[in-house]
Order: C-alpha cells, then structure tokens, then sequence
C-alpha cells in the first residue's frame, strides 16, 4: 500500500490512524499548493482530487478518511480504533458521522470562503458570503458536543477512536485558520490535549 499525503487535516487523521495501528504504509507527497492534486496523474488516482488517497496492493486507490480508516481497520483490526463489536462500530460511526457533518463540513467550507479565499478561489466553488454564518454554525455545533462529551475520557466514553482523531485534527486545524475553539468548550479542550498528547499526533 501507499498513501498520498499532503498539507491539512484530512491526510493527518489518517497518518495517526496508521500510526496508532503500528503499521508501516509509506507516503507519497502530493504539492497541495501547487494544485498538484487537481490535475494529472493524481486525478487518475482520486477524480475528486482530494487528499489523503490509498494505493491499495492489487493497484486500486480508495479515497475518503472514513473509508481508508475503516478498510484499514478491517485488513488490521488490532488495536481497534472504531470498534470490535456491532454496538462499539455503530457509536464511532455515529459520533464520526455528526463531527464530520455538523463541524468539519462547516469549518472547512467557511476557511475555504474566508481565510483561505486566495488559495480556493480559482480551484473550487466558493461563497464568500456564507463565510461568518458557517463560522457561527461551527462555534453552536462545538457548544453542544461540548456538553456530549460532559463525564467522558473520549469521543465514545472510555475508548479512544477514529472520533477522537477527528475532533484533534480539525480543532487543531481550525484554531489556525480563524476559528479557535470556544473558551467554553473545556470538555472537547480535554479530549484534544489527550489526543495531543498521544505520540501517533506527531505523525
């Protein structure tokens, strides 16, 4: 196997993830930048263009965090980071599926509309204008996750997930581009300093 890599979030939630599992799956960078990821050969591997892509061993690429996150759970289900049992896989998916939806969608549209305007303009549609509502989308969204996580070590109670590695990369993310984590979100502040301090963060 090999991933293509580059700058941002999503390509990091997935290098912590294979860290986490241990396994050994070498990078390839792709300039994000130079929009390298939007042209040939990388459009042939991901027609979306985004990043991070898997190069799976029979030569067929996969795209998408969840998608590569859980193909590699499955071909390495030690140590388990979405879940061993129906019920533990069901409360990842969930929780993955409502950060990703109510937070990341919104946090991502609205740096690509504001602070990252220059960059995403020419390469993607944006909507400058919907900027300062995602934002505020964004700060409501983590207030209530905040008060999901109240009595919780992790995203999923007592076990660290794929949630867990979601939240970090984009929390992290968003307090560099113009949407810091409210002050009252101490609970999600939590989850991320023990995310943080794991050394797959450093992947």
């Amino acid at each position: 196997m090999k991933l293509y890599n580059g700058l941002g979030p999503n390509p990091q939630i997935v290098r912590i993830f294979i860290a986490e599992k241990g396994m050994n799956i070498p990078l390839q960078d792709v300039d994000i930048m130079a929009a390298d990821n939007r042209k040939e050969p990388h459009l042939s591997r991901n027609p979306a263009g985004g990043l991070p892509t898997l190069e799976l061993d029979d030569g067929s690429f996969l795209s998408e965090i969840t998608a590569i996150c859980e193909y590699l759970e499955e071909k390495q289900p030690q140590p388990p980071l979405i879940g061993t049992t129906a019920e533990e896989r069901a409360e990842c998916r969930m929780w993955t599926r409502r950060i990703d939806l109510q937070i990341v969608e919104n946090m991502t549209s609205a740096f690509r509309y504001s602070e990252g305007l220059p960059l995403f303009k020419d390469r993607v549609r944006t909507i400058p204008e919907a900027a300062d509502g995602l934002k505020t989308l964004v700060r409501e969204r983590m207030v209530w996750l905040d008060g999901q996580l109240e009595g919780k070590t992790y995203v999923c109670g007592d076990r660290f997930t794929l949630a867990d590695i979601l939240l970090y990369a984009f929390v992290t993310f968003g307090g560099a581009v113009g949407q810091p984590l409210p002050e009252e979100c101490g609970n999600i502040k939590a989850v991320v300093d023990r995310v943080g301090a794991r050394p797959s963060a450093k992947a």
